[in-house]
């Protein structure tokens, strides 16, 4: 067979790119700056053996990377290159399910891999992070701190599991899973709460933001802003399963 033109090859990536992402993505960096990069993955990897179960695995293998270097290189320049190695491993993490939707083998337990995979990168990368602003800063009150912070983050991730289980939620799991939207409220009160809602979710829902602020030397503003918004999560969580399951029934 002939090779295909430089311009068959982009049309057949873009085609990948607009059939296989989600619908309604996390946000509009992840739709519009990662998933274009994945599609390309997914074109090379596409009629190989090559599962999608199996790149969620190596997207969390790059992530442990991008840990090792966070919790283990103090430079500058290291810092940029964790960034970027977390950045690869996100990108990763877009490609296993455009796979999977390429190869017409997406299920409900690959999603639920792929959501473990993305808790287990959450927690390594905030633990190395809080490593790593221990030893730039040699404040041991980091350390105390970032197990705080850890647990609010664990208790979230265990908070919406419980609140996706289709008893609680009264949804049926999809074959790509709950789908990323956040409902709107009306008047005045539920604009800013959505606003709210929407700005947390940029804060900590596959983080890009990482990587500008390991340009500027401010890893720190994430350390704050991604723990803070893991407590006040669990808060608004918590309140809300006890409202709904702790009340007194007449």
């Amino acid at each position: 067979a002939l090779p295909q033109s430089p311009q068959s090859l982009m049309s057949e990536i873009a085609e990948i790119y607009r059939s296989c992402k989600k619908k309604k993505d996390i946000n509009w960096f992840t739709e519009w700056m990662c998933r274009p990069v994945a599609a390309v993955l997914v074109f090379v990897l596409r009629r190989t053996r090559v599962t999608p179960n199996q790149v969620s695995f190596l997207s969390f293998l790059i992530a442990c990377a991008a840990g090792a270097l966070f919790a283990l290189k103090t430079g500058h320049s290291w810092l940029i290159a964790a960034a970027l190695v977390n950045h690869i491993s996100f990108i990763f993490d877009c490609a296993d399910g455009m796979l999977a939707r390429c190869k017409n083998i997406a299920s409900h337990l690959g999603h639920l891999l792929d959501f473990l995979m993305d808790e287990l990168k959450a927690m390594l990368i905030f633990g190395c992070v809080t490593i790593r602003m221990w030893r730039v800063t040699g404040d041991e009150h980091y350390l105390l701190i970032g197990l705080g912070f850890l647990f609010a983050l664990a208790t979230g991730l265990t908070l919406t599991s419980f609140m996706r289980r289709p008893e609680y939620s009264g949804q049926t799991p999809t074959k790509d899973g709950q789908p990323a939207v956040i409902t709107k409220r009306g008047g005045p009160i539920g604009a800013v709460l959505t606003l709210l809602e929407h700005a947390a979710r940029s804060v900590v829902h596959y983080p890009q933001y990482i990587w500008i602020l390991a340009i500027v030397d401010r890893i720190d503003i994430y350390f704050w802003a991604y723990g803070a918004v893991n407590v006040l999560y669990i808060g608004r969580a918590g309140l809300a399963i006890a409202w709904r399951l702790g009340r007194f029934r007449s």
